[in-house]
C-alpha cells in the first residue's frame, strides 16, 4: 500500500464562515500533516499523530508552508486564454472586438487542444486544481479541453457554448444542432473519469427563445448535469434583455421560463439583481459566482457578496478568464476583499480562502469531493509559500497568528507562492 504523508502547516473548515462566524468554522494546525492514499486524502491531523500511526509512509515535509485544498475556480472561458487582458471595452464591444475573433479558432481541433493544454499547466502553476470552463460552439473545443483535463487527472466542468443568435457567422448554431451536440457531448463525456457536463448557454441575448427552451428540455432529460450561464453583469447588457424578451419579468425569467432556472444551476457575476431574482434563486438554491477581476476589469459594478450570502445563496469564485484579468485565484481572492471594501463589507481571510476552495466546490454540486481536506475527498492540493517574496516574507514575519501570515500572500501573492501543487495524489 502506497501511502504519501505531507507534512506542513494546514487548514480547514468544518462549516460556512459566512454562515457561523470564521472562528468557529475554521480548522488550522501549524504542525499538521495530509496522508494521501490512492489519490484521496485518507486521512488529515497532527503530524505526529500521523507519522506514528504510517511510520511506512513516504514522507514530504513542507516546513511551514500552508497546505490547502487545491484552488477551484467556478466560473472561465479557456477558449479566452488568448486575448487575455485586452484593452477598454464594455462587455457587448469586448465580446464582439476580441472574444469572438479568438473562439472562432476553436473549430479546429489542434489548436482547442494546444489552448486547453496551456489553460490548464497555467492554472496548475497557480494552485488551480479544478476549472468550470466555458468551450466555444465547436464540439471539439469540448471534447480537447476534457481530453486534456483527463491527461492530468483533474476533475473539471465544461460545456459547449450555444449561440444561434446576436454573435457572427461561424458562431452560430442552432436550436437543434445546440440540443443535439450538447446531448452527444454530454453522453461521451458526463460523468467519465473525473468530468462533468454544464450544459451553457452562453446568455439569452445570444440564444432565441427556442433555443433556451430546447437547451431546457435537455436539461431536464438530464438533471445529474449542471447548467452554466451568465446573469445581470453590465446595466447595459440588462436593458439589451428587456429589449429582446419584452414579456420577461426579469432577467432570471428569461431562463425560468425556459427550463433554466434550477439548484444545479451556476449563474455567472450576477450583480443588478432584482429582489425577485434573489428570492427565485434563494428558492431554488441555484449558485451565483462572483468574478471580481473581471467586474473590476470591465467595469461591470460590485457584487453584493454579504447579502447574498445573508440569503443562504450559494456562492463560488472565479477568475472569468479571460473576461478576469488573472489566472490566479490568490488575485481573484484579493479582487474580492477589495469589492468588499467598497461595499463596507470586507471579508475576512477565512473566507476568501473558503470561497477559493469548499465554497466553490459547492456550488459546482463538489462538496466533500474537492475544495477540502477532509478524508475521502480526492487529493488534490495547494501547498502555499507564505513568504515568497521579500514584501510578503518581512511582513508574514510580523505576524501574530495564521490570518496575518497568510492575509499578505492573499494581497500580494501570485504563481511564485505556489510551493507545489498535488492533483489525484500526485506532484504536478
Amino acid at each position: 500500500m502506497n501511502e504519501q504523508l505531507l507534512l506542513g502547516q494546514t487548514l480547514g473548515f468544518g462549516a460556512d464562515p459566512f454562515a457561523g462566524g470564521w472562528q468557529a468554522a475554521t480548522r488550522h494546525s501549524a504542525h499538521g500533516a495530509v496522508l494521501v492514499r490512492d489519490g484521496r486524502i485518507a486521512a488529515t491531523g497532527e503530524a505526529s499523530d500521523l507519522r506514528r500511526a504510517h511510520p511506512r509512509a513516504t514522507v514530504t515535509d513542507y516546513g511551514d508552508a500552508l497546505i490547502l485544498p487545491g484552488f477551484v475556480d467556478a466560473h472561465m472561458h479557456y477558449a479566452q486564454t488568448g486575448m487575455i487582458a485586452s484593452w477598454g471595452k464594455r462587455l457587448i464591444d469586448w465580446l464582439n472586438s476580441y472574444t469572438f475573433p479568438e473562439e472562432m479558432r476553436f473549430g479546429d481541433p489542434a489548436y482547442a487542444r494546444g489552448q486547453a493544454d496551456l489553460t490548464l499547466d497555467i492554472a496548475l502553476a497557480n494552485g488551480t486544481t479544478t476549472l468550470a470552463s466555458f468551450c466555444t460552439i465547436h464540439p471539439e473545443s469540448v471534447t480537447a479541453f476534457f481530453e486534456a483535463a483527463e491527461a492530468r487527472g483533474m476533475g473539471v466542468v465544461a460545456g459547449k457554448t450555444c449561440m444561434d443568435r446576436n454573435a457572427p457567422e461561424g458562431l452560430r448554431d442552432t436550436a437543434r444542432t445546440a440540443h443535439d451536440d450538447s446531448k452527444a457531448l454530454l453522453e461521451a463525456w458526463h460523468g467519465r473519469g473525473r468530468a462533468t457536463y454544464a450544459i451553457t448557454p452562453r446568455f439569452s441575448p445570444t440564444s432565441t427563445p427556442e433555443q433556451l427552451e430546447a437547451m431546457g428540455a435537455l436539461w431536464a432529460a438530464h438533471p445529474d448535469c449542471l447548467m452554466q450561464t451568465h446573469l445581470s453583469e453590465q446595466t447595459d447588457e440588462i436593458a439589451w434583455v428587456r429589449d429582446l424578451f419584452p414579456t420577461a419579468r426579469d432577467y432570471l425569467d428569461t431562463y425560468e421560463k425556459h427550463g433554466l432556472l434550477g439548484e444545479r444551476g451556476l449563474y455567472g457575476h450576477a450583480i443588478h439583481l432584482e429582489p425577485r431574482e434573489i428570492d427565485r434563486l434563494a428558492e431554488t438554491g441555484a449558485a451565483v459566482i462572483h468574478c471580481p477581476t473581471s467586474n473590476t476589469f470591465i467595469g461591470s459594478g460590485l457584487f453584493d457578496m454579504a447579502g447574498l450570502k445573508a440569503r443562504g445563496i450559494p456562492v463560488g469564485l472565479a477568475t472569468d478568464t479571460g473576461g478576469g484579468s488573472s489566472f490566479s485565484m490568490l488575485r481573484t481572492m484579493a479582487a474580492a476583499y477589495e469589492i468588499g471594501q467598497l461595499r463596507g463589507t470586507p471579508l475576512h481571510p477565512a473566507q476568501l480562502l473558503w470561497l477559493a476552495t469548499e465554497g466553490s466546490a459547492r456550488a459546482l454540486h463538489m462538496g466533500g469531493q474537492i475544495g477540502t481536506l477532509t478524508p475521502g475527498a480526492h487529493a488534490d492540493l495547494c501547498i502555499l509559500d507564505l513568504a515568497s517574496t521579500p514584501a510578503i516574507a518581512q511582513r508574514s514575519t510580523r505576524a501574530e497568528d495564521i490570518w496575518e501570515a497568510v492575509f499578505p500572500t492573499i494581497m500580494m501573492g501570485d504563481d511564485r507562492a505556489v510551493r507545489a501543487v498535488w492533483v489525484s495524489g500526485r506532484p504536478v
